[in-house]
């Protein structure tokens, strides 16, 4: 039989002594002796190097580039009022938000210290980005539900890290619901093979 040792609880000077070896040590995670200025130290350590100021005015060249783009885009699919809106008034606002944005962070931002370089845990969005385009793309073809549940599958096991069990519950529920709420219930024209 092994023996236990005292375990700290929670920072205090008492320790936790097991009653005649048999009882069980309950552990304690090690992150809570820290004080706040010591977790900070070592998130501050852990945390990768800060990406300096040509990083942050290209990723700021790009937020400008996209709200640019998509405010001509907008304009072209109409305005109209906000009494009789059109289908490009609502993206158009969007927009708007994004290149003041862009702007600010382009004038502000450029002395960040925040901002951190690309890893590979940057590609993570990129990743989204293409598997949610991927989806649109596929749905007038083969209807929304295959392509649904593969999206979820990919974001939630590769990009979220979760088991498979729950990955494919969840990933069916969610293909579930929406079939139900937007199929069956609001009958909408949503493109579905069922």
């Amino acid at each position: 039989m092994t023996s236990t040792h005292p375990v700290s609880a929670g920072g205090g000077s008492q320790s936790a002594a097991s009653s005649g070896g048999d009882a069980p040590v309950l552990s304690v995670d090690p992150s809570e002796d820290f004080t706040p200025e010591q977790l900070a130290a070592q998130w501050e350590d852990e945390k990768p190097p800060a990406a300096g100021p040509l990083a942050n005015a290209a990723s700021s060249l790009v937020v400008l580039g996209v709200g640019i783009g998509a405010l001509v885009l907008s304009v072209v699919m109409g305005l109209g009022t906000p009494a009789a809106p059109q289908p490009g008034l609502w993206p158009f606002m969007i927009s708007c938000v994004m290149v003041v944005l862009g702007l600010f962070q382009l004038v502000v931002g450029r002395h960040n210290r925040d901002a951190e370089k690309f890893t590979r845990l940057s590609m993570a969005p990129v990743t989204g980005l293409v598997t949610l385009a991927a989806m649109v793309a596929l749905m007038p073809v083969i209807g929304f539900e295959l392509p649904a549940l593969v999206l979820c599958v990919i974001w939630m096991r590769f990009l979220g890290g979760e088991t498979w069990r729950s990955t494919l519950l969840v990933s069916t529920l969610v293909v579930a619901a929406f079939y139900g709420i937007f199929v069956l219930a609001l009958n909408t024209s949503i493109p579905h093979l069922f």
